[in-house]
């Protein structure tokens, strides 16, 4: 039976707070979709590598001549390879340094031109953000990328299906610990922990290597607001972390390796 549009001469409470109670339900879905990282509501993303001993290191927001070649140096010496997410003007800035990224063996992704957040943006401006800084990355290094990671994450319903257009895949994160926030190593360092409890679960657990998942750290080698912005806190965390996690087993891997399906 239909609820009565009005009883006593007012409206049935029914008739507005079934459409209230669905308008709440859509927002609440639109933001999980856009901001959680292991949405796949507007379309797929990775967020984890395959194996728990694998961990996948990802920048954001380069290539920063202060900053990405002392990262690169460290990511040598502990023989680890890593993902570049680089913002496109940048790009133009420091053609040489991103060959160099690639030289060294890491894997490059495109990250917009200018880091808008691509929530409030329309169709026709997120397929402009992606392709400048992939005409800018395939200039500088003679092929395009084949990784994409929307600026502070965020995502609407067109912003995947605009990447999958330039033949990317969507790449967000496990761990996001704020290295941007204008803060001492110090207080860094701890909020890398849970990739070492991690490690240390599956280890004990005594589980197959290859079976379950690994982390994706989303750190910043850069700043969106300008080249040679101060990530030494990154650098400080990393000098900490890195050989702890090597000693737990942890394998340093690009996007690619963290999503290769290993030989039978």
């Amino acid at each position: 039976m239909r609820a009565a549009p009005c009883e006593n001469g007012r409206v049935n409470p029914l008739l507005i707070e079934a459409p209230a109670a669905a308008l709440l339900a859509a927002a609440g879905i639109t933001a999980y979709g856009a901001v959680y990282p292991r949405s796949q509501i507007f379309g797929p993303a990775i967020w984890c590598t395959n194996s728990p001993r694998k961990l996948a290191l990802t920048f954001d927001d380069g290539p920063n001549p202060a900053i990405t070649p002392k990262l690169l140096d460290l990511l040598d010496r502990y023989k680890a390879k890593a993902t570049f997410f680089l913002i496109g003007s940048f790009v133009r800035e420091c053609p040489d340094l991103v060959k160099e990224t690639t030289a060294r063996g890491h894997a490059i992704g495109n990250h917009t031109e200018l880091h808008p957040n691509l929530l409030w943006r329309n169709p026709t401006h997120v397929r402009v953000e992606l392709r400048l800084c992939h005409n800018a990355i395939r200039d500088a290094i003679g092929a395009p990328p084949k990784w994409f990671r929307p600026p502070y994450g965020m995502r609407n319903p067109w912003v995947v299906p605009a990447a999958r257009e330039l033949g990317y895949r969507t790449v967000m994160w496990t761990l996001l610990p704020g290295d941007w926030r204008e803060k001492p190593a110090e207080w860094l360092i701890p909020r890398l922990q849970p990739i070492a409890e991690r490690a240390q679960r599956s280890a004990m657990s005594g589980s197959n290597p290859a079976a379950g998942w690994g982390d994706v750290l989303c750190l910043h080698d850069g700043s969106h607001r300008g080249l040679n912005g101060d990530r030494t806190r990154t650098l400080a965390a990393l000098e900490h972390w890195l050989p702890r996690w090597r000693d737990l087993g942890l394998e340093f891997v690009t996007i690619d390796e963290a999503v290769r399906t290993p030989a039978s």
